[in-house]
Formats: C-alpha cells, structure tokens, sequence
C-alpha cells in the first residue's frame, strides 16, 4: 500500500439524519490504493448509514464523497457500481439458480447475433469470464455451469467478489463477509481480500470480529453514535485501544 497515493475514495464532512435522528455526523476517511480501512463500532454507531451513503443507497444530508479525487453523487447503487463502488453483502446476493458466469453478468447479459441478427444470451462468455474470474482468485470448482446454490458460504461469497473483480470495481465494500463462515472458509475470504489489496483495490471491511478486523486491514476508524471516535493503524494499536474507542472512555 502506498500511503503517499491519492485516495481511491474520500469521503469528507459526510452527515445524515433519518428526521429528527443523526445517524452520522461529520464522517471523514480516505482509501487508499491497495488499503484495506475497517470502520467499527457497536450496533448503532453508524456503520450501515456509511456504507449505504458510499454505496448510493441513501443520499447524504451533507458532506462530500470524492472518487479519485472527482466528486461524485448517486442517485441509486446501480450508478455507484457504474462508477466503480462494489458491495457484498452478508447474504452475497446471488441468484441461487443460476450459475457462475450468469451471476457475474447479472443485469448486463451479454448478447450475441445468432443467424447473424437473432440476439441470443452469449453463454461462451460468461463461461469463459467465469472461468478466467475465479482462476484469478485462484479459486477452483469441478463445474462452472452449476448453479450457485450448491456452494458453501464461502464460495458464493467468493462469487460475489468475482462479480466485483470482473467489473472492475476498484472500491469493494464488504458488510460482514466473513460471518456464518467456517473456519478454512474465513481464511479463504480473508485471502482474497489479500489479493484484493495486491491489486490496487480499495477494500472497506466491515465486521463484528476484531480478530478478523486485525487480520485484513490497515487502518481501523472508530464510530460511535455517528460520530468519529478515533482512527488508528492496525500496526500501532491493540484489541484494547479499540474496544475503548467504541464504548467511549
């Protein structure tokens, strides 16, 4: 990570308020190329008011997010993804029925002409981009064309970073992807993440496990009732410094 590197993602002064309620105040972070930026805190601090902002789900009250160094504003999650800005959600939000290749190109099928003017799915690219994604995250199943219900947690998660991968996001935000995993399947979504961050990628990483907090990232922000309670390198701080930011004291 080069830490002189222009933010991938900044985010400034970002507020929201649900009515009379402040669900954030005044947020500030930057992502750099290559980082991986965990914000925590306790239930309620904020968290998914944050990433719901970044990702185009709600519009900020006020604030700006840059993206490499441009403003930008989303009206909907399909326009941040446009831009670049991936989420994976805890449930990794995949068509249980369908396959690899066609949970990758969900939403923007490919076509192809067949008798040179009927247009018809094209299935050898979405094979063959599923194939190629996953062998880049070295990331191997026996049958490409079966549908994703017939794999663990942890490879439909890994799916679902395929899908971000393939598109070219270059800011990944990941709500709780290591949760309801098992122990070798934690370690291989911790993994990608790794790879991730070998790319150049951006990665917010967001989890209820501090173990898996300091095993990913390189910076941790602290959030409590929507406010900035502290920010640290995972390399100058402790489990303990942490939890003290989050309940304040």
């Amino acid at each position: 990570m080069n830490s002189s590197a222009e933010p991938l993602l900044d985010v400034r002064n970002l507020s929201k308020n649900f009515a009379a309620v402040q669900a954030l105040k005044d947020f500030s972070m930057v992502v750099r190329p290559g980082e991986v930026v965990a914000p925590a805190g306790d239930n309620g601090a904020g968290k998914t008011t944050l990433i719901k902002a970044i990702s185009g789900v709600y519009k900020p009250s006020s604030g700006e997010i840059r993206l490499r160094g441009e403003p930008v504003s989303f009206a909907t999650p399909q326009e941040a993804r446009d831009k670049g800005i991936e989420t994976i959600y805890r449930d990794s939000a995949l068509a249980d029925n369908l396959s690899i290749g066609a949970n990758i190109f969900l939403g923007r099928e490919p076509m192809r002409k067949a008798f040179g003017f009927l247009p018809v799915l094209d299935r050898k690219k979405m094979a063959d981009a599923a194939k190629s994604t996953m062998a880049l995250l070295d990331f191997h199943v026996n049958r490409m064309e079966a549908p994703v219900s017939n794999f663990s947690g942890g490879q439909r998660r890994a799916v679902a970073i395929g899908r971000a991968v393939y598109w070219d996001a270059q800011i990944l935000i990941m709500d709780e992807p290591t949760a309801a995993l098992g122990v070798p399947e934690q370690r291989k979504v911790i993994s990608l993440i790794h790879q991730l961050k070998a790319r150049g990628r951006g990665v917010i990483f967001i989890s209820h496990n501090l173990q898996d907090i300091f095993a990913v990232s390189d910076r941790i922000v602290v959030l409590r009732r929507g406010v900035q309670a502290g920010e640290r390198k995972i390399s100058e701080t402790t489990h303990d410094e942490v939890v003290k930011l989050m309940v304040g004291g």
